[in-house]
């Protein structure tokens, strides 16, 4: 039986939960062994309280896991389509989503702009529980499949021609590019691929000063190059319609968006 619904995954894996959950348990006999084979309470209650402590982190995860889902809490959408808002393009022409991971962004791409071709393009290494297939199969349950396609790449080394497309996107992808060090190599090379005159959203962790540095000198960078038009927006997970038990450094933490037009 084919899926009706697409499968977009989630940043908080399913897989990574059902570990916790199995050391969760682990820890409670751990903790039932030492109390009944062992004179002193001690060493049960050490064990006793590290269960309640990842029990609690285990309950936060699943919290974050459930605001994430794109059929419940639904944030990872809107994150998708505030980096939407922000790109001011036509429609017409071709687009390239840079890191597409499921298809979530690309697909929501296509169907903003229904005059458009899409590509997605993603390293879908071992560490990702995404696929080309997968992508496919999504594009096709949204109804967008004879407008978009997938294919392998290195984000920092992208297989396109200088200025290939009108429009570019990417969320969340360049700091986990392993192939080049210089996080600002990467959105240069992104920046390459786009026509002159073209529109860009790209959302990731700017506001990091290890990964990016200042980005209001890069801003700058490239408004001397000749950009018509750069914005920056620093913090995005401080926006209101982010709750904030998700500010956390290894949740949401330093999002930045840089957008405008070549």
């Amino acid at each position: 039986m084919k899926p009706t619904k697409p499968d977009y995954g989630n940043w908080v894996p399913l897989a990574m939960m059902k570990a916790m959950g199995a050391l969760a348990f682990l820890l409670l006999l751990t903790t039932l062994l030492l109390a009944s084979l062992l004179p002193s309470p001690v060493p049960a209650l050490i064990s006793g309280i590290l269960l309640a402590a990842f029990l609690v982190l285990w309950i936060y995860m699943l919290r974050c896991r459930l605001l994430f889902d794109f059929n419940h809490g639904g944030l990872m959408g809107k994150i998708h389509q505030h980096l939407l808002n922000h790109l001011d393009w036509d429609g017409r022409g071709t687009l390239l989503d840079i890191g597409c991971g499921s298809g979530a962004l690309t697909n929501r791409c296509a169907k903003a702009f229904p005059k458009s071709r899409t590509v997605g393009i993603d390293f879908w290494g071992k560490e990702w529980s995404y696929a080309k297939e997968q992508c496919e199969q999504n594009a096709a349950i949204e109804g967008v499949q004879n407008r978009v396609s997938f294919q392998k790449g290195d984000a920092a080394h992208l297989d396109f021609p200088d200025e290939s497309f009108d429009a570019i996107v990417s969320n969340f992808v360049f700091h986990e590019v392993r192939s080049e060090k210089d996080k600002r190599k990467v959105v240069q090379e992104a920046l390459r691929v786009l026509k002159k005159g073209g529109s860009f959203s790209l959302q990731d962790l700017f506001s990091q000063e290890k990964l990016y540095g200042n980005m209001e000198e890069f801003t700058e960078g490239l408004r001397q190059e000749g950009f018509q038009e750069v914005h920056y927006i620093p913090f995005i997970e401080r926006e209101r319609w982010i709750p904030r038990y998700v500010q956390a450094p290894w949740m949401l933490y330093g999002v930045g968006l840089l957008y405008g037009k070549k």
